[in-house]
């Protein structure tokens, strides 16, 4: 499929004439092009576009999906995402058990416009561990509950991009612990932690892996009592069978960390150090320190124990081109992609 870049604003993509649900890679283009939808709505609002001027519209219309909701952040009347369901022409043949009835989209930091302030303000929550606590959060939470319970969880599907991605990820968590395991797609999901996939040397690089691991293994265990490391274990354990789909790129600092995370998580074991790594992937340096200086005593939004992670090495792309979502709807995507499945 070949979509032209610079009409996509106002034209939808081109060239994916029809959707093989099956596919994973028409599956992931889809899917980042309703990501899109939720940014341009929110674009069109300020912009007072509406009817036939509006220029979100084709980024689901393209594919059959029709606009069921628009989420509005309650703290600013901001649009930070949208509910879509796959409607598609009963001529299209287009009806595969692997599809969605719903796709449940939130955009990402907008870097101009009235809502910057508000996405700021998330993204600062979002360091801080504390991104659950706000209104955007808990109105995305209760969206994805009231949908899930009437339309049933296999039929429900979460997507985000960076900002957007964190929040798709809190109300997977939430759903996952209920035993409701969501497909989800995260495009560039914020990974809080020193960006150590810029180090080219690999030994150092292994030596501060190992070492964060050692530290936040320790920190957990002098800083928390051992009934709260059994309800973070447990908790943990109760995300491990859900394997959301995370799309990180290697140039970007802002979710490479999941490539280490997870590289971590297979090398501690494989030196026997399998007791401390789990330990560790449990607890992060930031959270142990914030909630020592009167910070949250939440559980790391990032971490996650199980993930099916393709990552994109494109070299040509610097920080910009990266982390933008535009990268996920193109089909000539050179993606290396691998499970990572947590036992209990």
């Amino acid at each position: 499929m070949a979509f032209e870049d610079e009409r996509f604003d106002r034209s939808g993509p081109s060239g994916l004439t029809r959707i093989v649900w099956k596919n994973t890679h028409h599956r992931r283009s889809v899917v980042a092009c309703l990501v899109q939808a939720a940014y341009v709505l929110e674009q069109d609002r300020q912009g007072k576009r509406g009817g036939s001027e509006a220029l979100a519209p084709p980024w689901w219309k393209t594919f059959g999906f029709q606009l069921k909701r628009k989420l509005v952040d309650k703290a600013d009347s901001s649009i930070f995402g949208a509910i879509f369901e796959y409607k598609p022409p009963p001529s299209s043949g287009n009806h595969s058990a692997d599809r969605p009835h719903f796709v449940v989209a939130f955009r990402g930091t907008l870097i101009e416009g009235e809502s910057l302030a508000q996405d700021i303000e998330l993204d600062v929550l979002l360091i801080r561990n504390e991104l659950h606590s706000s209104s955007r959060c808990k109105t995305a939470m209760l969206e994805v509950e009231i949908l899930v319970a009437t339309a049933g969880k296999s039929k429900v599907w979460l997507a985000g991009h960076s900002l957007g991605s964190a929040i798709a990820l809190l109300a997977g968590k939430n759903m996952a612990k209920k035993g409701l395991r969501l497909e989800s797609f995260l495009f560039n999901p914020p990974y809080v932690s020193a960006p150590i996939e810029r180090i080219e040397n690999e030994k150092w690089k292994w030596a501060i892996q190992v070492g964060i691991s050692l530290v936040s293994a320790v920190g957990a265990l002098i800083k928390k009592s051992p009934e709260q490391l059994n309800q973070s274990a447990h908790s943990f354990a109760a995300l491990s069978h859900w394997v959301p789909q995370l799309f990180v790129n290697a140039a970007d600092d802002v979710c490479s960390g999941y490539i280490s995370h997870f590289e971590r998580q297979v090398r501690m074991e494989m030196i026997g150090l399998r007791a401390i790594q789990r330990t560790a992937s449990q607890h992060s340096v930031m959270s142990l320190f914030l909630s020592e200086n009167g910070g949250t005593q939440a559980e790391p939004l990032h971490l996650i124990p199980s993930a099916n992670l393709s990552i994109n090495s494109d070299p040509s792309l610097g920080f910009v081109k990266a982390h933008g979502i535009q990268q996920w709807w193109k089909q000539d995507l050179k993606l290396k992609s691998k499970v990572h499945k947590y036992n209990n």
